[in-house]
C-alpha cells in the first residue's frame, strides 16, 4: 500500500464513522459517543496505516510536519491530494446511506458538516470558533509530534493521539463540531453547501495555522526532545 492510498484510505474512514456517528446515530450516543468514535477511528488507522505513512489523514497535521522539518513540502501535497480525496468519498458514501431513510434531508439532517453562530449547536461566534480551532489544532499537534518523537515510545502513539482527539472533541463539539483538520470539513461542507460551504474557510485556515505554529515550535528545539 503506497502512501497515497493509505493516507486515502485513513481519511475515509475518520470521516464516515466520525461524521457517521453524528448523522446516524448521534441521537443515542450523544456528544460522548460521537468524541469517541472520531477517536477510535483515529487510533485504529493509526495503528492500520501508521507505519506506511504515518496516518496524518489531515492536511493540517501533514502541513505541521512541514513547518517542523519531518515531511517537504512536495510529499505534504499529495497527502493533502489523498487526504482530501478521502474525506469527499466518505461524505459521499455517508450521503448515499442516509438517502435510504425516509425522512432524512440533507438540508435539514446535514452531514456532520462544521459551522458556527445561530442556528448551529451551542451558537457560538465566529471569534470563538477561530479560536477553539487554532488552539485544539495546535495542542493536537503538540501530541502528534512529541508522541511521534524519536525519545517517545511508538507502540503508544496511536493511541496517546486517538485519546487526545477525543478530549478535543469532549471540549469542542458545542463550539464548531470539531475540525482541527479541514478535509474533514471540506467533504461535508461540499455535499451540504450553504453556509457550510460559506463557513469552510474557517476550518481550513484555523486548523493550518495551530498546526503550523505547533510545528515551528518543535522546529526551534523549544519543545523536541529529538532536537
Amino acid at each position: 500500500m503506497n502512501k497515497q492510498v493509505a493516507e486515502f484510505l485513513g481519511t475515509f474512514t475518520l470521516v464516515l464513522f466520525g461524521c457517521g456517528s453524528a448523522v446516524i446515530a448521534g441521537s443515542d450516543i450523544g456528544l460522548t459517543g460521537i468524541s469517541f468514535a472520531f477517536g477510535l477511528a483515529l487510533i485504529g488507522m493509526a495503528y492500520a496505516i501508521g507505519p506506511v505513512s504515518g496516518c496524518h489523514i489531515n492536511p493540517a497535521v501533514s502541513l505541521g510536519a512541514v513547518a517542523a522539518g519531518r515531511m517537504n513540502m512536495s510529499e505534504a501535497i499529495k497527502y493533502i491530494i489523498a487526504q482530501v480525496a478521502g474525506a469527499i468519498a466518505a461524505t459521499l458514501v455517508l450521503m448515499l446511506i442516509m438517502s435510504g431513510k425516509a425522512e432524512y434531508s440533507v438540508a435539514e439532517n446535514g452531514l456532520g458538516q462544521n459551522g458556527w453562530g445561530t442556528g448551529y449547536l451551542g451558537e457560538y461566534s465566529m471569534i470563538s470558533a477561530f479560536v477553539f480551532e487554532v488552539v485544539a489544532t495546535f495542542l493536537f499537534m503538540v501530541v502528534i509530534l512529541g508522541t511521534t518523537g524519536k525519545s517517545a515510545p511508538a507502540s503508544m502513539a496511536g493511541l496517546s493521539i486517538g485519546l487526545a482527539l477525543v478530549a478535543i472533541h469532549l471540549v469542542g463539539i458545542n463550539v464548531t463540531g470539531v475540525s482541527v483538520n479541514p478535509a474533514r470539513s471540506v467533504g461535508p461542507a461540499l455535499f451540504a453547501g450553504g453556509t457550510a460551504i460559506a463557513q469552510v474557510w474557517l476550518f481550513i485556515a484555523a486548523p493550518i495555522t495551530g498546526a503550523v505554529a505547533a510545528g515551528l515550535l518543535f522546529k526551534t528545539g523549544m519543545f523536541d526532545a529529538d532536537a
